[in-house]
């Protein structure tokens, strides 16, 4: 029997979901005889990187994306993940609600990089004007279920180690996972 295939990305967040994911210890063990991570931030740093290095997304049963739209890359990332999943969840309350990079909505884009890179700035007082160097902000942090269809849900602030092994073994045998309140964690 074939491995089914995993996929994850990492948008506009802080990585504490995949720190929970690699908190499944011992289970990633068994979550490798039957499962094979095709790509992953944790296995591969570029891919937290610009969207060119999404590219090549492989072809998954399932993909966890962490984070909430910020840029333009993270739609195009998005974009090509969707494309490429049979399964897309929502990882994580930054995917699942837009959670803290949505206080940016509070100020204006021009106001939030003038403070960035202007008012704070210990040396080069300007505004990066290369999209390579920052991806454009969009005007509002979205969810990800913004810009493409989920499947899943799966919030928490990381989500536990436990509600994660849940929610993969529910889809690696076939079943939609149902959440009570002791799978969420808020932070």
């Amino acid at each position: 029997m074939d491995k089914i295939k995993i996929g994850s990305v990492w948008l506009g967040g802080c990585s504490g979901c995949h720190m929970s994911f690699l908190d499944l210890d011992e289970r990633l063990l068994e979550l490798a005889e039957v499962a094979e991570i095709m790509s992953s931030p944790i296995t591969d740093w570029k891919l937290h990187t610009p969207v060119k290095e999404y590219q090549n997304y492989p072809e998954v049963d399932i993909s966890l994306v962490e984070g909430a739209v910020t840029n333009t890359d993270n739609v195009e990332v998005l974009k090509i993940v969707r494309e490429r999943s049979k399964i897309v969840v929502a990882f994580g309350d930054c995917a699942v609600t837009g959670n803290i990079p949505s206080y940016r909505n509070l100020f204006k884009v021009d106001d939030v990089l003038n403070t960035v890179y202007v008012e704070n700035a210990t040396h080069g007082k300007q505004i990066p004007s290369d999209e390579v160097v920052i991806p454009k902000l969009l005007k509002k942090v979205v969810p990800i279920s913004h810009v493409i269809k989920v499947d899943y849900y799966l919030p928490g602030c990381p989500p536990p180690a436990d509600s994660i092994w849940y929610t993969i073994k529910c889809l690696l045998e076939g079943k939609q996972p149902e959440f009570t309140k002791e799978h969420y964690r808020y932070g």
